[in-house]
């Protein structure tokens, strides 16, 4: 029969505070365990930091800004339509209205020794090589048509040899090459032919580089 009113050994005490002690640690040890893995998981979940974005490469094809110090483009670059009634002098040539598209008037009557003339005409510094100028006629033989600069004798920079449209009032554009010319100067048309015949009627004419 064991004495139940005498003190248990130390070695009970100590076997029992080692058991307690096991089981903190085991405890902590999983509560640590738990720790780990909740901020494993926290670290995975983490979105990566975004690399530094670059600036796109220019493009190789890009046109390149203008330069402030660039020259404008010469003037003009398109000249104004001449119409051949607003002539600042008509010698021996008379109006009419015209059925040519757009209306208004044309030219008529043209025969030799006639002119038109047109003042401070202004061709730039890009030369003009060319002129188109809208005709009409219905004469046999056709004439001429001489274009000169600054005085009705100068040596012509182009002419025109006229044939038939077959009306007064049918209308072509014929083009005429010129000698090139740039600057400021007054114009002259003039007009040949070997009888004293009507031999054209005109309503415009447009300068071209």
């Amino acid at each position: 029969m064991v004495d139940v009113s005498s003190p248990p050994s130390p070695s009970v005490y100590r076997t029992r505070a080692y058991r307690t002690r096991q089981r903190v640690l085991y405890a902590l040890a999983g509560v640590g365990l738990v720790l780990v893995g909740y901020l494993i998981g926290r670290w995975q979940d983490t979105p990566a930091t975004p690399a530094a974005a670059h600036p796109p490469a220019a493009s190789a094809s890009a046109a390149p800004s203008p330069s402030p110090s660039a020259s404008p483009p010469p003037s003009p670059t398109v000249y104004r339509k001449l119409q051949a009634e607003a002539a600042d002098a008509l010698n021996g040539i008379q109006t009419q209205d015209t059925d040519d598209e757009g209306g208004g008037q044309n030219v008529g009557w043209i025969a030799n020794g006639d002119s038109l003339r047109f003042d401070d005409i202004d061709f730039g510094p890009v030369p003009a090589t060319k002129v188109d100028v809208r005709v009409a006629s219905d004469a046999d033989d056709g004439g001429r048509m001489d274009i000169r600069l600054d005085s009705a004798d100068a040596t012509p920079i182009g002419f025109l040899r006229v044939t038939r449209t077959g009306g007064w009032q049918n209308w072509r554009t014929d083009e005429v090459t010129l000698q090139p010319v740039t600057g400021l100067h007054t114009v002259f048309l003039t007009f040949a032919r070997n009888d004293d015949k009507e031999f054209l009627n005109i309503n415009w004419l447009l300068f071209a580089h």
